[in-house]
């Protein structure tokens, strides 16, 4: 099983000395390119090609001009032309859009009133970019063209800093998460939030008035009755939603009954149906993220004493979910976030003492020692 086969490959450490909350594959490039990796962490933002003989060579690193930044979170995109793109964001509230092929910062965002706290990218519209704040809100940016299409929160949006978002593969809705224990699914397909998608595409940059940015206050659901502590990671996973908090698991849930489409849930709806728990030791502290595989058949987790669970969700029964822990002697700090490469061969987290580590696939039947 995929899980047996994960073997330590290689540490790196980067020099700024401060914790790296943030990793994320490349994902959209071909098969046969190299695998190409970016991590946050201080007010730098690293790419690394996660080479064939099993190292990390870093390609790149930006520095933010204030030092007092602090990156958080960043994601993979691409321009027009195909090229790639990584938006990051942190402690300021600034999107920064960086280009590699140019080695610079290209664009950036400003809007938010604090932290940015996760940048999601829409599954089908590359140029699409959601962000997730401090500032209890969370804001939909055409990159393209620069404009903000929608700003999520309000009356009915959450009421403390908004720490994590996915938005569903078919580009249908929106979940959130964030500290004030409380998970939102929000509707992208409305009519009036798709018109103001297309508009973004068109709107005269030279109009006298501004975009018409659409406001959303509600959600199409709410619930508070998944976690009783800080919410600070959720996927979806086809209809179902996994999310974690600072309770030493990750539960897995839809709104209403789990026959019910999510268009057949209303805003009245209260009830909540949980699946299973995923169990994790010591993952008591908050802003620690896991991530799943391409396919969604892998789930990986780090714990604060530097342990990653790996959880394999391709059994067709949820009590047969087993998982392994992957453990390395040297690793003992708190593990912020872990990431898969494209083909899944490649499973790499990042720790709080600015270090990054690399597990690879392997078919054979013995697997090669800890050479750490």
């Amino acid at each position: 099983m995929y899980r047996d086969c994960l073997f330590f490959r290689c540490m790196a450490r980067e020099d700024h000395g401060q914790p790296i909350f943030g990793c994320q594959f490349n994902n959209r490039l071909k098969p046969g390119e190299p695998k190409i990796l970016a991590t946050v962490g201080s007010n730098r933002v690293t790419i690394y090609e996660c080479s064939s003989d099993g190292k990390l060579k870093v390609l790149q690193v930006f520095a933010d001009p204030d030092t007092e930044e602090t990156f958080y979170c960043c994601t993979w995109t691409e321009d027009g032309k195909g090229k790639s793109l990584l938006a990051a964001a942190g402690a300021r509230g600034i999107i920064r859009i960086f280009s590699p092929a140019e080695a610079a910062c290209v664009k950036h965002f400003l809007g938010h009133g604090n932290a940015v706290n996760d940048l999601i990218i829409h599954p089908s519209d590359h140029n699409l970019l959601l962000s997730a704040s401090k500032d209890h809100s969370l804001r939909l940016w055409n990159i393209l063209t620069e404009y903000c299409v929608a700003i999520f929160g309000g009356v009915e949006g959450h009421r403390d800093e908004v720490l994590a978002a996915d938005i569903k593969i078919t580009g249908s809705h929106i979940v959130s998460c964030g500290m004030d224990h409380s998970l939102k699914v929000w509707k992208l397909n409305k009519p009036e939030l798709q018109k103001t998608i297309n508009l973004s595409y068109t709107y005269n940059q030279r109009a006298t008035r501004p975009f018409p940015t659409v406001k959303e206050n509600f959600p199409e659901f709410s619930t508070r009755d998944i976690h009783r502590n800080y919410v600070d990671c959720t996927k979806w996973h086809g209809d179902f939603v996994f999310s974690k908090s600072c309770e030493h698991n990750i539960v897995c849930w839809k709104a209403g009954k789990t026959f019910q489409t999510w268009d057949e849930v209303n805003f009245s709806t209260t009830e909540t149906t949980i699946i299973l728990r995923l169990d994790i030791t010591d993952c008591d502290i908050w802003f620690m993220r896991f991530s799943m595989d391409i396919k969604q058949n892998v789930l990986a987790l780090g714990n604060v004493k530097g342990k990653c669970f790996v959880y394999d969700l391709s059994s067709t029964d949820p009590n047969q979910i087993s998982h392994n822990v992957l453990t390395n002697q040297k690793c003992n700090a708190a593990i912020r976030q872990t990431a898969f490469s494209r083909d899944g061969n490649t499973l790499v987290f990042v720790c709080d003492d600015a270090t990054i580590w690399r597990w690879d696939v392997t078919n054979n039947d013995t697997l090669p020692e800890d050479t750490s």
